[in-house]
């Protein structure tokens, strides 16, 4: 590996990694992935699971072990925690995650294009808004939490009306949040919208994963990032998949791309290390 690829490795985060133990197939398990990121000296890493908190796994992982890297947990707010769960949140964020995503594989939006590999129970879609088109209580007592302990809100696989009223919510109440990978086919946000968002102060989740599949193409997500200057954006990878590139692969290739297109180191590093580590702290 090239000496400036493993310069701007270290240090860096990668905030969105599935990882084993899971409820289907997943490339690595919590420990190697950790093992391997720290051998490369990365800050840290944000395990996902779409279907249970992972801030206990990340808490053990910490002091289990004498890693260079940080492993980070949070929570997705599907059913199975009890949907816009108040209490699993605060569970979640005292046992020291940092991450709090609105529903994903059970967001009403998600599943009106069907069901995803790994799926393994029929559920009623969850919004965030009641019958009135209004956000849910519950959705105020969740922010109250976040910003409680400090923790980001993250959209999930809302539709874009939802994603748009929690993020102007959410900045209203003085809450971080991000806007998950919204160059995704099912969570796709315009270009425009998503430089309005990034200006107000939401963060933009800029997924790896959903350029290297083709769910977008490089003005979508490489000219986001340079009409904003490279601010209030973070990379992550979402990998984790089987049959397709580790997550430490990926940090690598989207590090390479951004080389390979002019973006210079420092813009580089404030997209896998600054950004990302203010979230996270």
């Amino acid at each position: 590996m090239k000496d400036y690829i493993k310069r701007l490795l270290k240090d860096s985060y990668d905030l969105h990694v599935h990882s084993k133990p899971s409820h289907f197939k997943r490339l690595i398990d919590d420990i190697d992935l950790i093992s391997i990121a720290s051998e490369y000296h990365m800050g840290g890493v944000m395990i996902k699971n779409h279907y249970e908190s992972t801030a206990g796994r990340a808490n053990l992982i910490n002091e289990h072990f004498d890693f260079e890297t940080i492993a980070y947990g949070g929570i997705v707010l599907n059913q199975t925690v009890g949907g816009f769960n108040p209490y699993a949140v605060e569970s979640t964020l005292r046992l020291g995650g940092k991450m709090v995503w609105m529903p994903t594989r059970d967001a009403k939006n998600s599943l009106k294009f069907g069901n995803m590999e790994g799926d393994f129970f029929k559920r009623k879609g969850l919004s965030i808004l009641n019958d009135n088109g209004k956000m849910k209580s519950e959705i105020f007592e969740i922010f109250d939490i976040c910003k409680k302990y400090n923790a980001c809100l993250a959209t999930g696989h809302l539709d874009i009306n939802e994603s748009l009223i929690l993020c102007r919510e959410a900045i209203k109440n003085n809450v971080k949040i991000i806007l998950t990978h919204p160059d995704w086919v099912r969570t796709k946000i315009d270009v425009e919208e998503q430089i309005k968002l990034a200006k107000s102060g939401v963060f933009l989740e800029k997924v790896w994963a959903n350029l290297d599949d083709g769910d977008c193409n490089i003005e979508e997500f490489l000219g986001t990032m340079k009409r904003l200057n490279f601010e209030n954006i973070f990379i992550s990878t979402d990998r984790g998949i089987v049959n397709k590139d580790s997550p430490l692969d990926s940090m690598i290739k989207v590090i390479e791309f951004l080389l390979n297109n002019g973006v210079n180191e420092t813009d580089i590093e404030k997209m896998i290390k600054t950004t990302p580590k203010f979230l996270v702290s």
